[in-house]
């Protein structure tokens, strides 16, 4: 494989898993910032020719993509072959409408930048809501890796009787596709937000998480309201204390301990983002989406 792969600050954990799995070179990627706070980068070895893989961790993306823009933008200035992208989260995905008058639809900016300099990009299950596909919104070539397959392989092994619950409607396309591969029933909730931080569900039928260990699963925790919320009417309904799985841990701010300190039995995430309840390696499935992207 002609392939290099590079990290960015804060993804070398990853890269590293990726590079287990694929076999590639690893290349190194110096950001130097000037006092005025301008970036600029330096690839080495020589890139000329070569397939480029950036890897990328893109939670709290605002002050990072400069430097990820730029790095790609060299990489092609010293002649690469192509320039990919590897971002484990993909953000802006849930900026898919104008949500108040003065606003855009900023998931459709956002993807313009990144296929301005990309050449392909692979992500795992981004917040495809009001968009079903990223070619609706990328103008390069993408895959979406599902992590339904690893999150149900951690189930099977380490949860007894499990019953999946989604916390609230958008949930059910994850739970179900979990579900099927452990080979379990499922329900979902129903959620009411009346604001960021304020938010209600519904409560579990009756009957269904009888003598079982309930397992809510989402895709983005990031203010944990919604599992929260579904954690404390599982509590409320006589439930064992659910295992709460996130596909990508954002946890802002206190998040995490709030939703320990509602009831969750165990709080565990894929390593998209990384944080201390990751459990979950999406490096081997990456990994070979990023080979098939790269034509074997």
């Amino acid at each position: 494989m002609n392939a290099m792969l590079m990290a960015l600050p804060g993804a070398e954990s990853f890269a590293g898993h990726l590079r287990e799995h694929l076999g590639c070179e690893a290349g190194e990627l110096l950001l130097h910032q000037f006092p005025d706070g301008e970036t600029c980068p330096q690839l080495t070895p020589a890139v000329a020719g070569r397939d480029v893989i950036l890897v990328a961790a893109l939670h709290q993306p605002d002050h990072k993509i400069m430097a990820l823009y730029l790095c790609a933008c060299v990489a092609r200035e010293l002649g690469a072959r192509s320039v990919g992208l590897v971002a484990p989260y993909l953000p802006y995905m849930r900026q898919d409408a104008s949500f108040a008058p003065g606003q855009g639809v900023t998931a459709r900016h956002f993807a313009r930048l990144l296929s301005g300099c990309f050449d392909s990009l692979v992500t795992v299950d981004p917040h495809l809501h009001r968009f079903h596909q990223l070619s609706e919104l990328y103008g390069i070539a993408t895959e979406v890796v599902p992590a339904a397959p690893e999150i149900a392989a951690w189930i099977s092994a380490n949860v007894e009787r499990p019953v999946l619950v989604g916390p609230d409607e958008e949930s059910e396309q994850w739970v179900g596709q979990v579900a099927v591969a452990v080979g379990c029933p499922y329900t979902v909730l129903r959620k009411v937000r009346s604001g960021d931080r304020e938010v209600s569900v519904s409560l579990p039928p009756a009957g269904v998480l009888a003598d079982s260990t309930p397992v809510l699963v989402d895709d983005i925790i990031s203010t944990a309201r919604t599992m929260i919320a579904a954690t404390l009417q599982l509590k409320a309904a006589g439930c064992a204390p659910p295992v709460c799985i996130g596909v990508h841990a954002l946890f802002g701010g206190a998040a995490y301990a709030e939703l320990k300190a509602a009831g969750a039995g165990r709080i565990v995430s894929c390593d998209t983002v990384p944080h201390a309840s990751n459990a979950i390696g999406m490096g081997a499935p990456m990994a070979t989406a990023v080979a098939r992207m790269l034509g074997g």
